[in-house]
């Protein structure tokens, strides 16, 4: 039977979501404010045409230009005040960069924005007012790439709308450190998950006609001493973990650059690392683009030049302008060879070519952004990827039957929180609430105005009551006298602040506790970046995971609560009981001076991020990877699995077994008979599906051969060993249905193949 449609999506047939990576894309439904279908079938004639015809052109256009002009496009500015530096003024005010273009050979300046969640500005006296996306750890929650897409093709928009032809958008690091900082920014632990919701996002980016940016390339997995950190991690354990999330998210969204993040790796800065620069991503991966430094990343001129850095971005954050007249002495002392500059500014320039922007310039055009439209998209994104956690008592939805509701902390009565630091997009109009954490960078904490309180109250007959929750007695009163409390959990996650451990900040934890003893009908919704610990879980009767849900979140939140939409996200990542369980309970460089280096070795776990850690430990998680709670139930059924083009196909059948109507996600582990992995099982494929009651789907996968192979560095190759196979359909990471077995031959192919 065809699938019903989701909500906030077209209703019309549509080809099911498939994590086949055969194809380039597959066809996906997404909203219908986008207007534009995101399919993309196999390379064709006609692309390999195009391919040839942008060669060609970039080409011509770098063998026209002088050694000035080149050096110009290798060299970004900030395109705001800073440390005494004025702003090109050029640039797109309060922008996070820019760039000279040649306007001799109709090469445009390059305008730059951050970030993955919208239109970000910088700190300055009028912020720019745009729409902002769910956090990326949501969206990866959504297991839809329809979802990445459509929230990646609105926030390109706008950025073209604001005069931006860049964006920084793309963050797919694994979750290796669940106290990271920057964790709501990204797609979770798991490479195939991660890797293919950030190349939808960065597709539906450079719809329209803007650069995306993957990063921050590669293992910048803390914030912790993020200029300093040394991370250690051998390269087969890197090709089949994080690395093989930054390829699977190149091959998916073939974005026009890639951004070298702060730390080391194996040694040497990642934004002058042959290894990481030429050796994989260009060579094995066979990368066209161009690498940009983090803003501060950049360490020197000659190395980073020759080890594979093609544009410094964000002067004056480094010490010197490497790539200005150093980089011009260098060149002409033969330091750097003229060669090399002229294959950083093709880079650069292909770039430019592939994604329309000499054809397609931009200019601000505020007033064509349809906020509306907007807040659509990122409303029926932040439904998607909201998880229930758990539902006892059946407290969820949420029904006419209450008279009295106890609304209880997170500002529930004015916003939704947002993350901090350089991915934060601003709202209209005065912050909703003032005066919260640090007034300088990453702060200040920012809450978006759109109230879940006031959500629920145009939903729901009762009388609804807001305490801040700061007193845990008198919020645990007014939770006594009510038939029901539902307690809004917060955690300020940002750029450069690592979270201390996992547990709520701010006595929260002692708040929700009162509350549940006071009242046991009491839900709790987190508003979080990280997994964090829940002593009072058995005390609850449920828990929705929200994230940070972005300028519609109230709205999204309140449908969800009341099942005006089913509850069908699912953990990008694994929560633990506590911080014991991890590879480094303790995490490395915390209280060290600034400028001290160190190392942290994740040859701990090697390629066993999260789950497979798990797995391989033999922990129970407090909550495990790809868990979470439907209004309905569903029945899987008639597994099935052959051999196919090197790799393995699935199929199976899916029912809706409930009263209403709700979205399952199927997920497919695979292990390889008598070990070998790095750990017991690996996520090799999923399907999202919206079924009517009683409804009944069929679903067809073809597995990604790197989630059957091991990477041999030795020879370069990925290898699928000959034998047998299992194949498990699950709901989640510790929750298996039904599972089958099958012997695949020897295969091997190389680094950038599949």
């Amino acid at each position: 039977m065809k699938k019903s449609s989701p909500s906030g999506f077209p209703a019309k047939p549509r080809k099911r979501f498939s994590t086949r990576l055969s194809e380039n894309v597959v066809k996906l439904c997404i909203p219908a404010a986008v207007a534009l279908l995101c399919a993309v079938g196999p390379a064709s004639a006609l692309d390999a045409r195009n391919t040839e015809l942008h060669e060609q052109r970039a080409r011509q256009l770098v063998g026209q230009m002088t050694l000035d002009e080149k050096l110009k496009l290798v060299f970004g500015y900030f395109s705001t005040d800073f440390k005494g530096v004025a702003k090109p003024p050029e640039g797109v005010p309060y922008s996070a960069g820019f760039v000279y273009g040649i306007a001799r050979l109709g090469i445009p300046h390059q305008q730059l924005t951050d970030a993955g969640m919208g239109v970000a500005t910088q700190p300055g006296p009028a912020p720019r007012a745009r729409t902002a996306l769910p956090a990326g750890i949501s969206t990866a929650a959504s297991w839809n790439p329809a979802v990445a897409y459509a929230g990646g093709a609105m926030i390109g928009r706008e950025a073209r709308l604001s005069g931006h032809n860049v964006m920084l958008a793309g963050g797919v690091n694994l979750q290796r450190e669940p106290r990271n900082g920057r964790n709501f920014e990204y797609g979770g632990e798991d490479p195939l998950l991660a890797g293919i919701m950030a190349g939808e996002q960065i597709r539906g980016i450079q719809s329209n006609h803007v650069i995306a940016t993957v990063k921050h390339y590669a293992l910048n997995n803390q914030e912790t001493g993020r200029m300093k950190v040394n991370a250690k991690l051998d390269d087969a354990a890197a090709r089949m973990s994080d690395l093989l999330a930054f390829q699977i998210a190149i091959e998916r969204g073939n974005p026009g650059s890639v951004m070298c993040g702060y730390n080391r790796v194996n040694g040497a800065y990642a934004c002058e690392n042959d290894y990481l620069l030429n050796q994989v991503l260009k060579r094995d991966w066979g990368y066209s683009g161009y690498v940009m430094s983090d803003w501060g990343a950049t360490h020197s001129t000659v190395a980073a030049a020759v080890n594979g850095l093609d544009q410094q971005s964000g002067w004056p954050f480094d010490l010197s302008p490497y790539f200005k007249e150093p980089l011009k002495e260098a060149v002409e002392n033969g330091h750097v060879p003229l060669q090399r500059l002229d294959d950083m500014a093709l880079r650069i320039v292909r770039a430019m070519v592939v994604n329309g922007l000499l054809e397609h310039p931009v200019q601000v055009a505020e007033n064509q952004i349809d906020y509306k439209a907007s807040a659509a998209i990122a409303q029926a994104g932040a439904e998607e990827g909201m998880v229930l956690l758990k539902n006892s008592q059946q407290l969820l939805p949420l029904g006419q039957q209450y008279r009295s509701i106890a609304i209880i902390g997170g500002h529930a009565d004015v916003g939704v929180l947002s993350g901090g630091g350089s991915s934060q997009v601003y709202p209209a109009g005065a912050p909703v609430v003032p005066n919260e954490g640090p007034e300088g960078f990453p702060g200040p904490i920012t809450y978006l105005p759109s109230s879940p309180m006031q959500e629920l109250a145009k939903r729901l007959n009762a009388q609804l009551v807001y305490h801040d929750g700061k007193d845990a007695a008198a919020a645990a009163r007014l939770a006594a006298s009510s038939d029901l409390a539902v307690v809004f959990a917060t955690q300020w996650t940002a750029e450069s602040l690592d979270q201390p451990d996992l547990q709520l900040p701010q006595q929260q934890d002692a708040t929700i506790s009162a509350v549940a003893a006071a009242n046991p009908r009491t839900v709790v919704v987190l508003e979080t970046g990280s997994p964090v610990t829940m002593p009072w879980l058995d005390q609850v009767g449920a828990v929705l995971q929200a994230w940070y849900p972005g300028s519609a979140g109230g709205a999204a939140i309140a449908r969800v609560l009341t099942g005006e939409v089913d509850a069908s996200g699912r953990l990008p990542a694994t929560f633990p009981a506590s911080t014991a369980q991890l590879p480094r309970p303790v995490l490395d460089g915390r209280g060290l001076a600034e400028d001290v280096r160190f190392d942290t070795d994740y040859n701990i776990e090697g390629a066993a991020v999260g789950y497979k850690w798990f797995d391989k430990q033999q922990l129970k998680p407090l909550f495990a990877f790809g868990h979470g709670l439907s209004y309905t139930s569903f029945r899987y059924e008639g597994l099935q699995a052959h051999a196919q083009q090197g790799s393995i196909g699935v199929s199976f059948k899916v029912s809706n077994t409930g009263a209403r109507a709700g979205k399952a996600v199927p997920q497919i582990y695979v292990s390889k008979v008598g070990g070998g992995w790095e750990a017991p099982k690996r996520l090799a494929g999923w399907d999202k599906l919206s079924l009517a009651a009683g409804a009944s789907a069929s679903s067809t996968l073809q597995l990604d051969p790197r989630t059957l192979a091991v990477y041999d560095s030795r020879r370069g190759k990925w290898l699928i060993a000959a034998g047998e196979y299992q194949i498990t359909l699950a709901t989640a990471a510790d929750a298996p249905v039904t599972s089958i077995k099958l012997r695949l031959p020897r295969r091997e192919f190389a680094a950038g193949a599949r």
